[in-house]
């Protein structure tokens, strides 16, 4: 009895992992794209793939007031659309202090400075390899 996998299994697995690499990226830059758009402060993206389940990667962005994290927040859910990264879900809007939107690999914080201040996401997960963008 062979318990080895096919060399097929392994190549299948391996185009898998790099196609859902490439979507991550993508959808990082449609993202960053759409909050540059909308003038975002202090963009950083973290790699959490290793140490999650949840998603690939999480970006952090903060806005002047809760007009402009709200207005982010609806550019990067339209733009994400556009592109075809339906968004999961969009929690916060209400109060617009923190917006989070779930976007599957990528999960995208956009908060007031105060609010991203208080919470400190970035040393939350600051075993995760950083790249600002």
């Amino acid at each position: 009895m062979n318990l080895e996998p096919s060399p097929s299994a392994s190549n299948s697995l391996d185009l898998a992992m790099n196609s859902q690499a490439q979507d991550v990226q993508a959808c990082l830059k449609v993202v960053h794209e759409a909050l540059l758009d909308v003038k975002a402060k202090d963009i950083i993206e973290l790699d959490v793939s290793s140490i999650s389940n949840v998603a690939d990667a999480i970006v952090i962005a903060s806005g002047t007031s809760t007009r402009h994290v709200k207005a982010l927040a609806d550019n990067v859910a339209e733009e994400a659309r556009k592109a075809g990264f339906r968004p999961i879900g969009v929690e916060g809007e209400r109060d617009a202090e923190w917006i989070l939107i779930d976007l599957g690999l990528v999960v995208v914080h956009v908060m007031l400075p105060t609010a991203r201040k208080f919470y400190d996401l970035e040393s939350l997960w600051r075993t995760a390899p950083e790249s600002v963008a």
